[in-house]
């Protein structure tokens, strides 16, 4: 599903702290407002220190925050956090695709530039890039007007014995993961079928490519995958 917002022509400048925050609310809103300790947990700040920002974020207009409810972006707030998203997911596409780096090292990368580089040079590297949907774990990258792929996907825990599926999207912060997951060879476009699942929590036998591999259920959550094309 596509959702998106139209630019302001003049969005003032955020700092760095405020760009994850926003970040980190967009991230765990699921529909609703993001909890505190879901919102520290992501930053690694105490609690504390997440309610005394999201009164500060109140008060720019950048979220809707409610205590003991949770905080939600507002238009101005969402249009924010998905402007230094476009930024981090470009930059990642541009280390991988343009400069050769590993995909378990361009999200801390990333995380680094995304708060320095302008809006121009973001859309030279989009445009260089050929205007790519999705960075390198598969996650959407917002237009330059604000629209992003919201679609929410099963994960391969959530497949039975017997369905196939592609893989569209995994988790891109735990670098060693994203190298255990390069070796099943579970990346953005794989086609996998669920062979077997173990009881009681179990190793899964998932098929990718046709060879059998064994995942654990904790690592197949954090794999999403959406129908085989």
């Amino acid at each position: 599903m596509l959702r998106g917002m139209t630019a302001e022509p003049s969005a003032p400048e955020l700092t760095a702290s405020v760009e994850n925050y926003l970040k980190a609310i967009y991230a765990n809103q699921r529909g609703g407002a993001a909890a505190t300790q879901d919102i520290a947990q992501r930053l690694g700040v105490a609690r504390a220190s997440v309610s005394g920002m999201l009164r500060r974020l109140a008060e720019q207009g950048l979220v809707s925050h409610e205590p003991h409810r949770g905080a939600s972006l507002t238009d101005a707030g969402r249009r924010a956090a998905l402007r230094t998203l476009r930024r981090h997911r470009v930059i990642e596409s541009y280390l991988a695709t343009a400069l050769g780096y590993p995909w378990d090292r361009v999200h801390d990368e990333a995380e680094r530039l995304e708060h320095a580089a302008s809006d121009e040079l973001i859309d030279r590297m989009a445009a260089a890039l050929g205007e790519p949907a999705a960075d390198p774990h598969g996650a959407p990258i917002p237009t330059r007007e604000g629209t992003v792929d919201e679609t929410v996907h099963r994960s391969l825990d959530d497949l039975g014995v017997g369905e196939q599926a592609r893989v569209v999207r995994v988790s891109d912060e735990d670098p060693g993961m994203l190298r255990y997951l390069d070796e099943l060879e579970l990346r953005p476009g794989a086609e996998v079928q669920i062979a077997a699942r173990a009881p009681f929590g179990g190793p899964i036998t998932v098929a990718v490519g046709g060879v059998p591999r064994l995942v654990g259920p904790a690592l197949a959550a954090h794999v999403l995958v959406a129908p085989p094309v």
